[in-house]
């Protein structure tokens, strides 16, 4: 893939755009239709919509043409957001009720065992004083119920009240709410009462978002489901203002291309479908680097493959397994528990905006973080605390004056005092050996997230490819490596923009899911019985999510089940085939068993408690169509040297510095040395050696 900054002569549409906000800056991935690419950034906003807008503009400069111009050529728009996520960390959601089965009022407050410490982390979780810190997002005092009940059969014990349900619509007039979360016992077997109170919402309430909970959340479990469908709730009138907003301003512009949302499970689809269930698009950034590095790994023929991104706030890593991203289904934010499917990704609070401080004598790096405003000390924004940012530019990572590509130059004196009197004096340590420190912390921190996403689950790190990513992150895999054993990392040329590569040229791709309960017991095996369910419920998931995917004749179905052991309150996820029989069943349960112990440890099975299989769940996928690559790259064009520190902060490596938009393969580098690619610096250690292939990617071998 060709990253080029020339103005292009030739102006057909066919343009792709894909974009990302993070929490610092928005990135943007720009391709034209001869295959050569463009990465740019711009600071992200408080309102997200004009930091995209910025984006766009500094895409236009970069490629000599006008916004306008360029927006109406524009024929793929993707676009990933934390708008969501940001409003359930804040607290800053819809007024919202909840209507439930009579006497089951409380279950946002009784919760799981773990409702209390949910969205504590680390050593947070051992704080009591931090317990029940985080409130339910509905209170009880915004809970209402009606009388109807349906059991697990699906069978109506109780006939809905319809007296009972105007009544509880009432008391949500009253309390002004501006969503309605409508969750009532086994709604999943039997949803006929819901939609009988949905249809008295929408009548009475026209003007309220409206979520029903076997719609949303369609599984086993009364909190998850209660939980998942409040916070869509919630979200929902956010999400839509937004993406109304973001819409306006760029068919402003002159852009027709529809908005194409990144999800959690890893694909796109039609902005209007995500105004309708935001939960499903939550870690919409983070899921979208997942794919870029799968799809990486698919070219390389690799199998196993790491994915980091190393953001302005947060460090991202997503697991590839056999060619499969790794998934889970419940996700926890803001105190709430949503069951969405997900690709699994590990975050911690590192990213190059950490805050650096020294407390009782101790070291730490983040999770605060200076974001995009004020930003670092070196942004000269008015930050005052220092962070990762400015220790990579005293130890001479970064080149004050090339930094990103929003015109941005950083102020090394500034950083150093910083450093210097917040951390160095406390520490009794001078500004690089400060700088150096953080560093060390800040990476630890780091290969700590990678073990556990590794060793932890049963993998050996050594056997997996690592793709860098981020701002940052290619100038803090070479640590990382020596950190866990990995003998070295991966750069693509757009590494800087890794999600907004992937929201780009993600596959369209839908998701939909149907409880099929059923108990096994060891001594009998599946029956004939417990394939019928699945098979039924699969024809269900599949025609949902083939719905709304166009040319379905070309997508592609997977479908999986959850299944447990009896008794258990977690499960996996297991691949099942197209064609269900007893058979298929039984090899289902193997394949359970067989997973669960190299995740667990051989032994750790228990066949004789049986088994439960609690859903299914069918992924429908459309493949992108790719532009072909336009270009041989170029070579690497050394620009001097400059001293940086690796080990030892009293004795800085003289350090080769190059330069290059996207490599030419067949090129080798000795380190020590910088690579400065677009928006990031790739950090080759003494001793090491940088290859590129075929494709313009960046081996570090690491010594």
């Amino acid at each position: 893939m060709k990253v080029n900054a020339s103005p292009v002569e030739h102006d057909p549409a066919g343009w792709t755009i894909g974009t990302d906000v993070g929490g610092t800056f928005t990135d943007l991935w720009l391709r034209s239709p001869t295959g050569e690419s463009w990465v740019c950034k711009s600071p992200t906003t408080l309102d997200v919509v004009t930091g995209v807008v910025d984006a766009l503009r500094v895409a236009a400069r970069t490629v000599g043409k006008d916004v306008r111009e360029l927006c109406s050529q524009v024929t793929r728009f993707g676009h990933g957001t934390t708008v969501g996520l940001n409003a359930l960390l804040t607290g800053r959601t819809a007024r919202t009720g909840l209507i439930t089965t009579a006497g089951f009022g409380d279950v946002l407050e009784i919760g799981r065992l773990r409702r209390g410490t949910a969205g504590l982390q680390g050593l947070e979780l051992g704080d009591y004083h931090l317990r029940g810190r985080i409130p339910p997002l509905v209170p009880r005092t915004r809970v209402v119920e009606v009388e109807e009940r349906v059991d697990s059969d699906g069978l109506i014990r109780t006939p809905l009240v319809e007296i009972s349900a105007l009544a509880a619509i009432e008391q949500l007039r009253a309390l002004k709410v501006d969503s309605v979360a409508v969750c009532l016992l086994w709604a999943t077997e039997n949803p006929a009462h819901e939609r009988t109170v949905a249809e008295l919402i929408k009548r009475e309430l026209p003007e309220v978002f409206l979520s029903l909970s076997h719609e949303i959340a369609p599984s086993v479990g009364e909190y998850a489901r209660a939980s998942t469908t409040v916070a869509n709730a919630a979200l929902g009138p956010i999400a839509g203002h937004y993406l109304t907003r973001l819409e306006d301003e760029l068919a402003a512009l002159g852009m027709t291309a529809p908005i194409m949302m990144t999800t959690n499970a890893g694909g796109v689809v039609p902005a209007r479908t995500v105004t309708e269930r935001p939960v499903s698009n939550l870690l919409s950034g983070p899921a979208s680097c997942v794919v870029a590095g799968q799809k990486l790994g698919a070219e390389l023929d690799a199998r196993n493959v790491l994915i980091m991104d190393v953001g302005g706030t947060s460090f991202d890593v997503g697991v590839v397994v056999g060619g499969i991203a790794l998934m889970r289904d419940e996700v926890t934010f803001g105190g709430a528990d949503m069951r969405v499917p997900s690709i699994d990704i590990a975050s911690i609070g590192a990213g190059g905006g950490s805050i650096a401080s020294v407390d009782g004598g101790v070291l730490s790096v983040g999770p605060r973080s200076a974001g995009a405003q004020p930003g670092p000390v070196c942004y000269g924004k008015g930050g005052a605390e220092p962070t990762t940012t400015d220790a990579d530019l005293v130890l001479g990572v970064l080149d004050p004056a090339q930094f990103g590509s929003g015109g941005i130059v950083l102020d090394r004196d500034a950083a150093a005092a910083a450093i210097e009197n917040k951390v160095g004096r406390p520490l009794g340590l001078s500004a690089v050996e400060a700088a150096r420190a953080i560093r060390v912390v800040f990476d630890n921190a780091m290969a700590d997230l990678l073990r556990a996403v590794t060793i932890e689950r049963g993998h050996d790190p050594r056997e997996f490819t690592l793709v860098a990513g981020g701002g940052s992150g290619p100038s803090h895999a070479w640590a990382l490596c020596r950190e866990t054993g990995l003998s070295g990392f991966v750069v693509p040329a757009t590494a800087t923009a890794a999600s907004a590569f992937g929201a780009g040229t993600s596959d369209l791709k839908t998701t939909a899911s149907r409880t099929a309960y059923r108990r096994i017991l060891p001594e009998t095996g599946p029956s004939d019985d417990d394939a019928k369910v699945i098979v039924a419920a699969l024809a269900e998931t599949r025609e949902r999510a083939l719905a709304t995917i166009p040319d379905s004749e070309r997508a592609t179905v997977t479908n999986v089940a959850s299944v447990q052991y009896f008794g258990q309150a977690h499960h996996l996820d297991i691949a099942l085939p197209d064609t269900v029989d007893t058979t298929a069943v039984k090899a289902l349960l193997d394949d359970f068993e067989r997973e669960y112990e190299q995740l667990w440890g051989a032994g750790s099975g228990f066949t004789e408690a049986g088994f439960e299989i609690l859903s299914v769940r069918s992924v429908a996928a459309l493949p992108a169509t790719d532009v072909t690559g336009g270009g041989g790259g170029d070579v690497f064009v050394k620009v001097g040297t400059r001293p940086v520190v690796f080990d030892d902060a009293d004795n800085p490596d003289d350090t080769a510095v190059y330069e290059v938009r996207s490599p030419a393969s067949g090129q080798q580098i000795t380190g020590p040395a910088l690579i400065s690619l677009p928006g990031c610096v790739v950090v080759v250690p003494p001793g090491s050696i940088a290859t590129t292939d075929d494709s313009g990617l960046i081996h570090v071998k690491v010594n």
